[in-house]
């Protein structure tokens, strides 16, 4: 009887660590609940995300420099700075993405996983006077 309890627990405990794996992957189809005269809402699940550490696939947009330490994400590949605008106009098919350390970029055709802390609500970057409403900071990322 203990060896079944035993088991009965490994599977429940499994099957909870397995759920709150897949709760922190994103996806773009995900960020918003829609929108209105006011702008893009954000998802319940993005909210419930703020703060946490998330990962997201997509694709690098060109860096504006060589040497950021930032970049954003886009769903499907661009070839020019997606998010040089203000927030009423943000796309929602992108996000910022501020790397813990200077990566090397790739090319903005590669699949990249990107894993950081989500911030939600609009901000401006001092440095570059860029606006955004999603970001990952201290992030990371892979080519898949």
């Amino acid at each position: 009887m203990k060896i079944w309890l035993a088991v009965l627990l490994c599977f429940v405990l499994g099957v909870q660590v397995a759920d709150a794996g897949t709760e922190r992957r994103l996806s773009f189809d995900e960020l918003y609940s829609g929108g209105g005269a006011l702008g893009l809402r954000f998802s319940d699940k993005v909210l419930s995300s703020e703060g946490k550490w998330i990962s997201i696939r997509g694709f690098m947009a060109p860096p504006l420099k060589a040497d950021a330490d930032f970049f954003v994400l886009t769903r499907e590949p661009v070839a020019l700075c997606p998010f040089c605008q203000s927030d009423s106009d943000w796309p929602d098919n992108i996000l910022v993405v501020y790397l813990s350390e200077k990566q090397r970029f790739v090319q903005n055709n590669a699949v990249i996983e990107v894993e950081g802390e989500l911030e939600v609500g609009s901000w401006t970057d001092e440095r570059t006077g860029f606006v955004s409403q999603l970001r990952l900071r201290n992030a990371t990322f892979h080519k898949l």
